[in-house]
């Protein structure tokens, strides 16, 4: 991993790894962890200060058990129908998130075929405004185009959504729906031209074969789509494995389609059929306030006309610190190590500062170029507290544009989507 300083020097230390406590039940390290996100909240947004119960998932509450997750440890649930689930902030240490760690966000049920990791009999149709359909098995995909291995990242459109004021609807994740997997398949690319495109190709949509909350696997519970230019990116894949096994249930088994950069709703899971249009999609999820934005700056709690919304495309810049976690103790003058990740949608991060004085001076960070194009970057630094108190340490990314992450939730709008106020910790220093 190489790694560049962000316009001056500043003081680092080697990044290590999150020690969990050798004889820490799973248990009691959940609830701990569960514990910390309480805490990270109640520095993002002051409406939590007032009702931190909000954050308790119902789910929990209400049974005698934790819900669990086939594969999944130590994710906090939103949601048990259908499954949502995001990342306490110091599972997300690691370069790579791991598949039992990986955020999850589904719509409907997880189909039969995914949940007993079984291929046969499955195709994929490639079908629509192109001159030779195609119908591929899981085998000739892998045989038939060359295979790629790409670190990705993927986030919810919605991540963030919590710190909205007015509230908006949907699930209130905070800040872990998001995680940096390797994938490995095809490019969408070599796909489409297989199959030529028509000069007439607008938009493409998929397909999935989850099925509907009551059951009905004829109704599409989530059919989005993406513009041609996005799905012939290099790095837009049909994806077949995740960090190097077959994609797990919960995450598309066994194809998935991969747009990093784009909402990650964009990325449909056990695809069955790829649609190519000569029009914008108008599927399940793609109308409406779905994934879409004001077209215009309104005041918090506005009723936007569905006319007056825009299709979300790329994300914006964003970090996350995951380590140390919020609410520590520290030494007065002594060095604090901090380290985490940042990305963005369009481009790589050009740099990262972090502030311990509430903004009023800003110190740069270490930041480590991408390992490839649309994976998140490391970043390291160290800053020290010149009296004892009450700190926050502020990160704050940039960048190819020299576009900065908001201090606040910007843009309020109806579905709480984009989200990328900076990252604050608290510390208290003695």
């Amino acid at each position: 991993m190489s790694w560049r300083r962000t316009r001056e020097d500043c003081v680092v230390e080697p990044s290590g790894t999150l020690s969990k406590g050798a004889g820490v039940s799973k248990r009691r390290r959940f609830l701990k962890i569960l514990g910390s996100a309480i805490g990270l909240s109640s520095v993002i947004a002051p409406v939590w200060r007032k009702d931190p119960t909000k954050l308790i998932p119902e789910v929990l509450a209400a049974q005698n058990a934790p819900f669990a997750i086939e594969g999944k440890e130590d994710l906090t649930i939103l949601n048990d129908r259908p499954i949502n689930a995001e990342t306490p902030l110091a599972f997300l240490d690691d370069e790579i998130t791991s598949n039992a760690h990986h955020f999850i966000r589904n719509n409907g049920l997880v189909p039969e075929r995914a949940r007993n990791q079984d291929a046969n009999g499955w195709s994929l149709t490639v079908d629509g405004e192109v001159e030779r359909p195609l119908e591929l098995t899981l085998d000739q995909l892998k045989s038939r185009y060359p295979n790629r291995r790409e670190a990705l990242v993927l986030e919810c459109g919605g991540n963030g959504r919590a710190g909205f004021y007015p509230p908006a609807s949907g699930n209130q994740w905070t800040l872990g729906a998001v995680g940096c997997a390797l994938y490995t398949g095809v490019r969408l690319m070599d796909v489409l031209e297989d199959a030529g495109l028509k000069s007439t190709a607008v938009y493409l949509a998929y397909y999935g074969e989850d099925a509907h909350l009551s059951g009905d696997s004829d109704t599409a519970v989530i059919s989005r789509g993406v513009p041609i230019a996005k799905a012939l990116d290099d790095h837009t894949l049909l994806a077949w494995a995740m960090n190097d096994e077959p994609l797990p249930a919960q995450h598309g088994f066994p194809l998935r389609l991969v747009a990093p950069g784009f909402p990650a709703s964009v990325s449909g899971k056990w695809l069955r059929r790829l649609w190519v249009r000569d029009r914008v999609h108008d599927g399940s999820k793609m109308t409406g306030y779905s994934y879409r934005i004001p077209k215009y700056p309104v005041s918090p709690g506005t009723e936007v006309l569905e006319a007056d919304m825009v299709i979300i495309e790329a994300m914006p810049v964003k970090s996350v610190i995951t380590h140390p976690v919020t609410g520590i103790s520290h030494t007065v003058k002594t060095p604090l190590s901090l380290r985490g990740h940042a990305w963005c949608g369009e481009g790589p991060v050009e740099a990262m500062h972090l502030s311990v004085d509430f903004g009023a001076t800003w110190v740069p960070a270490l930041l480590a170029e991408p390992r490839n194009r649309f994976a998140w970057q490391r970043w390291k630094a160290s800053v020290s507290f010149p009296t004892p108190g009450h700190y926050e340490v502020w990160a704050r990314a940039t960048d190819h544009q020299f576009r900065m992450q908001p201090m606040i939730a910007p843009g309020w709008n109806p579905r709480g989507y984009l989200n990328n106020a900076m990252h604050r910790i608290a510390v208290s220093v003695t």
